[in-house]
């Protein structure tokens, strides 16, 4: 990292010249940000055949029932398997973010779920302690996080590789993050439309947004070294609760 106090300081009419030959690099970026988005709408998709069913709140839900009355589903894979005490931090970082947009999705025609492979029970409590209100279902004794590369099958968990965010790597987890989309059209059938995996899920996370606005921007040295449950900031409500508990490893 660099040295911050040491960052050049010019006059108003300088700093005027450089901003503005910046703005013309953000525009374009931003014009491509938006073919790269047409571009992903114009993917193929694969129809979906697998009659998958989640423990809800609600009750057992098929995958067409997690749409409500909404047309497109916004899956988000969360990282809680069975017999952990907490989930993922970085998922609960990015989770924080979730009821802000839902309140606009559900309005939109989308519907939003986060998935775990633990059991509904197991996470009902870190829900809770989170204030959290998103739909959270469990995919437990499903195929379904194997099938969408975010959690290593038997076979690979042996051969210690797994197929995550499109390549075979030189590891295989029991949890991995990522986001799906489906579609599902006025006969009923789905559509899996989109997945995205690791450095993919940046654009859900608001926080990195306003980070990459200041002048440390991201200040980490590692992706989310500094990120804590937003209960155990110094200082935050509860900042001592639970912190010694440990997930499996």
């Amino acid at each position: 990292m660099s040295n911050i106090d040491s960052h050049p300081v010019v006059s108003r009419a300088e700093w005027l010249s450089a901003r503005r030959e910046h703005l013309a690099r953000e525009k374009a970026l931003t014009h491509q940000r938006d073919q790269l988005s047409a571009d992903r709408r114009a993917l193929p998709w694969v129809k979906i055949d697998e009659a998958y069913t989640f423990d809800t709140p609600d009750g057992r839900q098929t995958l067409a029932e997690l749409f409500g009355n909404n047309s497109q589903l916004i899956v988000y894979h969360f990282m809680f398997a069975k017999g952990w005490k907490e989930g993922c931090k970085g998922c609960s970082f990015l989770s924080d973010h979730l009821d802000g947009a839902n309140l606009h999705l559900a309005h939109h025609d989308i519907s939003l779920v986060a998935v775990s492979h633990a059991p509904l029970e197991e996470f009902q409590a870190f829900k809770q302690r989170m204030g959290w209100h998103f739909k959270w279902v469990s995919s437990a004794g499903t195929s379904f996080n194997e099938d969408f590369h975010v959690s290593a099958t038997a076979d690979e968990m042996s051969a210690k590789k797994m197929k995550y965010n499109y390549e075979t790597t030189d590891f295989a987890e029991e949890e991995m993050p990522g986001v799906s989309v489906f579609y599902k059209n006025a006969a009923g059938e789905i559509f899996h439309t989109y997945s995205a995996y690791a450095r993919g899920l940046d654009i859900l996370v608001g926080t990195y947004n306003y980070l990459d606005l200041t002048p440390k921007g991201r200040n980490e040295e590692e992706i989310m070294e500094w990120v804590r449950l937003h209960d155990q900031y110094d200082g935050a409500a509860g900042a001592n609760h639970c912190c010694s508990e440990k997930k499996p490893q």
